[in-house]
């Protein structure tokens, strides 16, 4: 698939309106596949130096997706975060995802992580899939998501 030339990604506040857009476009798809939003295991008031919420547009400033990234567990942790991936309908075959998770993983890269893991639904077998195709494998489960059957957490050595 080859990546759109036309994509911007910038850094944004994540209580921004554009933000909180995307995110409730998020929370609504996730309901519908998971029965769950997903909402409570992302907190916008959690910005960290190590970290970021980022917004995907198109050269006319339309908004096509948005990732954040943070620490895992302590703010020193060596490992990071990826949550709140999401790429518009319609935008996942134009590459939108696979440039928002290369960025991310860049930033990781920028803030000294040594690893990105990230969890999502097993029911969600798009981002599964997703995430296979770009490296991500499965990882020890963290948190809340330790006896979380429905939950799969993913990670890649970056």
């Amino acid at each position: 698939m080859a990546a759109r030339h036309d994509l911007v990604i910038l850094a944004v506040d994540a209580a921004s309106v554009e933000a909180q857009l995307l995110l409730d476009e998020l929370s609504a798809a996730l309901l519908r596949i998971n029965g769950d939003s997903g909402r409570s295991s992302f907190d916008v008031e959690a910005a960290t130096p190590r970290g970021g919420f980022y917004l995907a547009r198109d050269a006319a400033g339309e908004l096509l997706g948005c990732a954040a990234l943070r620490p895992l567990g302590e703010p020193d942790s060596a490992i990071g975060e990826l949550k709140r991936m999401y790429a518009r309908p319609g935008q996942g075959g134009l590459g939108v995802g696979s440039a928002l998770l290369a960025h991310v993983e860049a930033q990781a890269r920028r803030h000294g992580y040594q690893a990105l893991h990230l969890s999502t639904r097993v029911a969600n077998t798009r981002a599964v899939a997703f995430y296979a195709k770009h490296g991500y494998a499965p990882v020890i489960a963290w948190g809340k998501y330790v006896s979380a059957a429905q939950s799969t957490c993913l990670g890649k050595t970056l």
